[in-house]
């Protein structure tokens, strides 16, 4: 008993200031990686870096210097550093292995901060789905729709796919079409046309507005509209045309075709 005692006694002299010390380092460690974090996240927002690239460049550090830390505390505790690093890359190769989609969204996360296909703020449309950009992770992106709802797309196959950003322009056009009959008078029609669209508030004059004859369909005329608006006013200015247009042709007589079901009586 006596014996034992005396090994434990030993043990703990010979571990417990590497314990204690490694327990420390760990504690001042990631209080330290903290500071720099927010060090770095505030000289970055002073020099305007985009907020997408600043979070993804600070997620990246942060897991950076943890793994440094975890393998300096490792070596407090006694373990060699090298045996350690191999361990870690034997460790890595497998999880690599096994993990190929979440290196490809890795990858994918780098793309997206290098290329800047869109930012944080921006809608866009991508691998099926529409949304206003909420956050850039490292693996995923986030995306929030009009009604509100979460979207998370991995990086890897929203890099390699088709991308429409309809936020990267500061102007947009809209463009909307109108059937009417063919017994309306098409001077008559692009006035009223015209009128609606120049007394829609958020009309540009430059490029100007154009309401041309695009069609002659089987049951209608159909005039295209062409608007030049600001971008975040382009839904406000759409349905500000579509209903204004409907009140102006019904006030000027002229008639929006539209099917008539026709019921035949039987006799009987």
């Amino acid at each position: 008993m006596e014996d034992y005692i005396s090994q434990i006694k030993d043990l703990l002299v010979t571990y417990a200031p590497k314990v204690v010390g490694a327990l420390l380092l760990l504690i001042i460690g990631l209080w330290v990686v903290n500071v720099i974090s927010k060090a770095i996240s505030k000289i970055m927002e002073k020099r305007s870096i985009d907020t997408s690239l600043r979070g993804f460049l600070i997620n990246l550090m942060n897991w950076t210097l943890k793994i440094f830390l975890f393998v300096t505390v490792a070596g407090q505790l006694g373990v060699e550093t090298t045996s350690f690093a191999a361990i870690i890359a034997a460790a890595g190769l497998a999880i690599g292995m096994a993990l190929q989609g979440s290196l490809s969204n890795f990858a994918g996360g780098a793309l997206i901060m290098i290329f800047r296909p869109f930012k944080i703020g921006d809608y866009i449309e991508a691998q099926g789905e529409q949304g206003v950009v909420k956050e850039i992770q490292i693996f995923t992106t986030k995306l929030n729709t009009v009604d509100n709802k979460e979207i998370i797309l991995p990086n890897g196959a929203l890099s390699n796919g088709n991308i429409i950003n309809y936020s990267a322009e500061e102007k947009r056009r809209v463009d909307i079409t109108f059937g009417v009959s063919y017994d309306a008078d098409i001077k008559q029609t692009k006035d009223v046309l015209y009128s609606v669209i120049n007394n829609t508030p958020y009309t540009l004059k430059d490029p100007a507005p154009q309401v041309l004859l695009g069609e002659l369909a089987d049951s209608s005329v159909n005039f295209i509209t062409r608007t030049w608006v600001n971008t975040p006013d382009y839904w406000d200015t759409y349905f500000h045309i579509m209903e204004n247009t409907k009140i102006a042709l019904d006030k000027a007589g002229i008639e929006i075709p539209y099917p008539h079901s026709v019921e035949i009586q039987k006799e009987g």
